[in-house]
């Protein structure tokens, strides 16, 4: 759980947060309503913070006293504000503030919760500094820091090269000079672009050169964005929160193509997409694998009792009893309504057997709390191991097998070997 602060003079602003934050369980709000309440929670939980929202004008702090207060403690923090003057234009400016919001209507507050989001995703993402000159590397590196951004140096355009080529980080964003020994930014930019497109690998290029074409070639070569050198704090840091945004946007609209709105699984096409490479793989070695095709028991009985937000309600349970019994490395698909495909490598035909006996029991003494009602249900399942043609052919198989499950008592396991 990560500590979110939030300090808001408007009763009808806090109860929108509180409201809204509750929608996300990785965020542990703390809320406050003046500046006298905010400053213990501050000193208590200082290490622990790791974003804020707050009002600039407090009643009792009418001029971001509680702002400048988080930024002596480096949380990054998003401003809500009724107005902006230029009073509040040089805090932000002479501030590490991470963003600012217009509080005018209920989209503020949840473009604020945007905002809070992205800086909280900072912790876990990696940028790349390539520079042969130490000093901007050192100056660039502090800026980003300051918003927790965690950063990777390189000194040229091979370093950089072999740093990303090595695999050993995951790296999002790269931020280059164009003027560099042994590879400059532009040839590296190229490069990077033969191998990772936009969504996939952020680059901002930066540069003196007084070149009026620089920034054009850098366009076009692929670069995201371009920064004039010398260049200011807040610039780096508005330019990199921004295209970070964006590639989080590129993740979000890659993610609702390849997953099922309800449940936050795999879908089907993703399921074969992605499970050729692990077929392929598995039958280069001559391995055995294994598909599971997994029902729910009767739940149109379940839809027509108690209606379809209780019949989402138990499709959801199903992913949760699944993600507690499976390695976080399976592939989990939802194929439609509550039918559910999964493949498994590097398992014994004895570890299969044990594995989706244990589901099967999980879902027979689960009990689900769905508001008003409680419920339960049972699944079957139809598992194919070993080795098919295709994968196309091994789910067949597996779909055999859970018919024969449905039609032979239902709340079993059926196994097909091919045998």
């Amino acid at each position: 759980m990560k500590k979110v602060l939030v300090v808001d003079g408007s009763e009808t602003v806090l109860q929108n947060l509180k409201v809204e934050l509750k929608k996300y369980d990785a965020i542990e709000p703390i809320f406050a309503n003046s500046y006298k309440d905010a400053l213990p929670l501050i000193n208590e939980y200082k290490s622990e913070i790791q974003a804020a929202i707050l009002d600039y004008n407090l009643p009792d702090a009418p001029q971001g006293q509680v702002i400048a207060l988080a930024n002596s403690y480096e949380i990054p923090t998003v401003i809500l504000t009724a107005a902006l003057n230029k009073e509040i234009k040089d805090m932000i400016l002479e501030n590490s503030v991470f963003d600012f919001i217009l509080k005018n209507d209920q989209a503020s507050i949840q473009s604020a919760i945007n905002s809070i989001n992205r800086a909280l995703k900072n912790y876990d993402t990696t940028v790349l500094i390539v520079d042969d000159s130490k000093v901007y590397r050192q100056r660039l590196k502090m800026s980003l820091e300051k918003i927790h951004l965690n950063i990777i140096e390189a000194k040229d355009g091979q370093e950089a090269l072999d740093i990303i080529e090595s695999g050993a980080h995951d790296i999002h964003l790269i931020i280059t000079d164009y003027e560099m020994p042994v590879l400059d930014g532009l040839d590296l930019t190229f490069k990077l672009r033969e191998k990772y497109s936009k969504a996939q690998l952020g680059i901002i290029a930066m540069s003196s050169s007084e070149d009026e074409n620089t920034t054009s070639k850098f366009l076009k070569f692929g670069a995201n964005d371009f920064i004039n050198k010398p260049f200011k704090h807040s610039e780096v840091v508005t330019t990199i929160n921004a295209n970070l945004e964006l590639l989080t946007l590129f993740e979000q609209m890659q993610e609702m193509a390849n997953k099922d709105f309800l449940t936050g699984l795999y879908n089907r096409r993703y399921f074969f997409e992605s499970g050729e490479a692990i077929f392929l793989k598995a039958k280069r070695k001559n391995a055995p694998l294994a598909v599971a095709m997994l029902d729910i028991d009767k739940f149109k009985n379940i839809n027509d009792t108690y209606g379809h937000n209780v019949g989402d309600i138990a499709i959801k349970e199903l992913k949760k009893v699944l993600e507690k019994n499976l390695r976080r490395s399976e592939l989990v698909a939802r194929f439609g309504g509550e039918e559910f495909c999964i493949l498994i490598e590097d398992i014994t035909l004895e570890d299969v057997q044990r594995l989706f006996e244990k589901i099967r029991k999980s879902f027979e003494d689960n009990i689900i709390d769905a508001g008003e009602v409680c419920l339960s249900y049972t699944v079957s399942t139809g598992v194919y191991y070993g080795m098919a043609e295709t994968l196309e052919e091994m789910v067949r198989l597996s779909d055999e097998a859970l018919y024969y499950a449905k039609e032979n008592g239902r709340n079993q396991v059926k196994m097909n070997t091919g045998a």
